[in-house]
């Protein structure tokens, strides 16, 4: 069959490049001549209709100027061409001269040039083809541009085809087949029939006719994926005919085995259904499970053959952990938020309820009939506290006050108080390693994420009849905390903290769902499901990281392991000074026990139940308090004039936020102290406040002592 003389004439080899002389030649037709005497026309009337005269030389000059400027044009037009035409013929010829289904694309991609091989295949679109796969073609360009060469999957029509891509320069890329039908149908393309001179309508018929008997290719025996050949009018029913062996590794068996199966009698009802529904819908790429291996997650994608069908089977065992892993994480993190915000606002409630209450004890002493019910509320009010407080290290947003700690020191001081914890039945063992390091960590957190690990394999194990709960603690390199669990292992190396015990395990199914606040599987009202999702927020606050390991009863080696990781502080060695004889001691600070003072206060805050308690309790001792419900009432008191000793101010609020108003609101304050109260940890809004001086904080939940100390301190200072 003989191409079109459009085809032909489209993609012959250019011819020698013309010379100037000729260029010229063909540049001067009669259309542009016409232009440029329009040209000189309406400039010689302009001329004529201004100046009243058209003296000779004008029209002379006027000619000279404007063929001037075409020549130019025309010269700018030839290089270009000429530009054009040095980067185009050699590379279009060999892309012509290619068998396989080749194509030269810029990195955006726009195709420049097409063999018939690739025409054939469909691929007569200006661009690269687009759809499904699309995606991983233009990252397999970007590994081409960086790296000069890159694989990827390409579909043409409907045919399938692994493409190589080689970068051609810095903005063309040549993409070619691998080899003829690789992971295409295999048929013959246009391209490849032969030419017949004389060939009449009655044989290209004929040849069109035979030419789905041509068999189909397949050569997939160092294909990273499984490849197999089915035979059958639909997927389910046909029957597998030649297999690779990557193919027999992923379905279990031999290609003998594999060899004369139908391929839906070998994957799982469930996923037949699915894959049914798949293929109504004109999908070729789909998961499927098999019959004698339902853990294994694979992904089909299918050719159309004569008679049946080229199926590729991929493993996407990887691809699916990373999947849950995310979606756990994500989980994670909405959980922390929500806890946060759960925990913000029993804070502002409980601020309300203890200063209540210390109001009322202050008026109901001791021996006041009132007294022991009042007492009662506020032990219940710490102990809701606590709660909060666990919240917060599960959302990180809990105030941490880091130092600089042994890792020895801290699980030996912990550990006498932690022998007090165990049962009769459950011995605590203690392993140190040597050459402990320093961490920087916030000490109370740190005793409380310990303690709880402890507490929670004690329960454990007594559960269980009776065992042992062991601590280790031991410094690792990068590569052993890598090798351990902590993948993003810092350079210095990680403090390790293991807490493990001989108990039932943790089964599979659970395992992820640990560290979940009130997830317990404990009975009822035995547990709050919170101590493991308190330890799972420290160790992360403290920018550390947490694994479990789990061996189920009654395997060898049963129960579970936790491994606390946290990096190693680095001490930075201090330059020499000079020794200064020091001066004496000062006294020290008494805390005052008088809470009385005087000053105007601006107090903020959303809660009006916080807001109006804490100002009355203030203007008890002797302030002068206006309270303002949001940043904006506040900004616009301080605005109108009005002049304050001190700022107090919630952080998060409707609206304007805390530190928001006082930027706007300094120029107005001049140097008067700040100090903000919150929920939150002091991290969370303390970039906010990088430029300012002068201001503190004070965690909520308040009580009357402290914040008439801190009020009472500030404006002293």
């Amino acid at each position: 069959m003989s191409s079109s003389p459009a085809q032909t004439s489209a993609h012959t080899p250019n011819a020698a490049p013309k010379n100037l002389p000729e260029r010229l030649r063909d540049f001067a037709s009669p259309l542009a001549l016409t232009v440029v005497g329009i040209i000189v026309v309406c400039a010689c009337a302009a001329f004529w209709f201004i100046a009243g005269e058209l003296p000779v030389g004008v029209v002379l000059t006027i000619l000279v100027i404007v063929m001037g400027a075409v020549v130019s044009v025309a010269l700018f037009a030839f290089g270009q061409d000429d530009d054009t035409g040095a980067q185009g013929p050699g590379v279009t010829a060999l892309v012509e001269a290619l068998a396989e289904p080749a194509a030269i694309a810029s990195f955006d991609g726009r195709l420049s040039a097409t063999n018939p091989a690739w025409r054939d295949a469909g691929g007569n679109e200006k661009r690269l083809p687009a759809g499904e796969g699309s995606a991983a073609l233009f990252v397999a360009m970007r590994e081409a541009r960086a790296q000069g060469h890159s694989r990827a999957l390409v579909r043409l029509g409907s045919f399938d085809f692994e493409m190589l891509l080689s970068r051609l320069g810095d903005e063309r890329v040549l993409v070619r087949a691998a080899s003829q039908g690789v992971l295409g149908t295999g048929l013959l393309l246009n391209h490849e029939l032969p030419v017949a001179e004389s060939m009449d309508a009655a044989e290209e018929a004929e040849a069109v006719v035979a030419q789905p008997s041509v068999a189909p290719a397949f050569d997939g025996s160092d294909a990273p994926f499984g490849q197999a050949l089915l035979e059958g009018d639909t997927l389910l029913t046909a029957k597998i005919t030649r297999v690779n062996p990557v193919f027999t590794r992923l379905m279990g068996g031999s290609a003998a085995d594999l060899t004369g199966r139908v391929w839906g009698d070998l994957i799982d009802a469930a996923s037949r259904e699915e894959a049914q529904a798949k293929l109504d819908a004109k999908k070729t790429a789909f998961e499927v499970k098999l019959l004698s291996n339902k853990d294994l997650p694979l992904q089909v994608r299918l050719a159309h053959t004569p008679g049946g069908f080229m199926l590729y089977l991929f493993d996407i065992s990887e691809q699916k952990q990373l999947e849950q892993s995310l979606a756990q994480v994500q989980k994670m993190q909405a959980i922390g938020q929500f806890a946060g915000g759960v925990a913000h606002d029993l804070n502002n409630l409980l601020t309300g309820l203890k200063l209540r209450v210390e109001d009322l004890l202050h008026n109901h002493p001791l021996g006041d009939p009132s007294y022991g019910g009042l007492n009662e509320i506020r032990q219940i009010s710490t102990r809701a506290e606590d709660l909060v407080r666990k919240l917060l290290a599960f959302s990180r947003k809990q105030t941490v006050k880091r130092v600089t700690l042994n890792l020895g020191e801290l699980i030996s001081e912990s550990e006498v108080l932690l022998r007090r914890l165990m049962r009769e039945d459950v011995k605590l063992e203690t392993e140190y390693g040597r050459d402990l390091p320093d961490i920087h960590a916030d000490k109370g957190q740190m005793e409380m994420a310990v303690m709880n690990l402890v507490v929670n394999a004690r329960d454990a194990v007594h559960a269980s009849g009776g065992g042992r709960v062991k601590i280790r603690s031991a410094a690792l390199t990068q590569s052993e905390a890598v090798a351990q669990g902590w993948a993003d292992a810092p350079a210095q190396g990680a403090a390790l903290i293991e807490v493990s015990d001989n108990g039932p395990g943790i089964p599979p199914e659970i395992m992820t769902k640990v560290f979940e606040p009130f997830f317990t599987t404990k009975p009822l009202g035995e547990g709050t499901g919170l101590g493991l999702a308190t330890v799972y927020g420290i160790v992360n606050q403290a920018d550390g990281h947490i694994a479990i390991t789990s061996v189920v009863a009654p395997a060898e080696g049963h129960g579970a392991t936790f491994k606390i990781f946290l990096p190693i502080k680095v001490h930075v060695a201090k330059p020499d000074t000079p020794k200064v004889e020091a001066a004496p001691a000062s006294p020290p600070k008494v805390t005052p026990k008088d809470m009385s003072g005087a000053g105007r206060i601006l107090f903020v805050e959303d809660e009006e139940i916080v807001r109006g308690i804490a100002a009355r309790l203030l203007r008890q001792r002797g302030y002068e308090v206006t309270e303002a419900s949001d940043g904006e009432e506040a900004l616009d008191i301080i605005q109108s004039g009005d002049k304050f000793d001190l700022l107090i101010s919630d952080v998060i609020m409707p609206g304007l936020d805390g530190p928001s108003m006082l930027k706007k609101a300094r120029p107005f304050l001049g140097n008067v102290p700040v100090m903000f109260i919150s929920g939150y940890a002091e991290a969370e809004f303390s970039d906010l406040l990088e430029d300012e001086v002068g201001v503190s904080f004070l965690p909520k939940p308040l009580d009357i002592k402290t914040l008439a100390e801190r009020v009472k301190a500030q404006l002293a200072a």
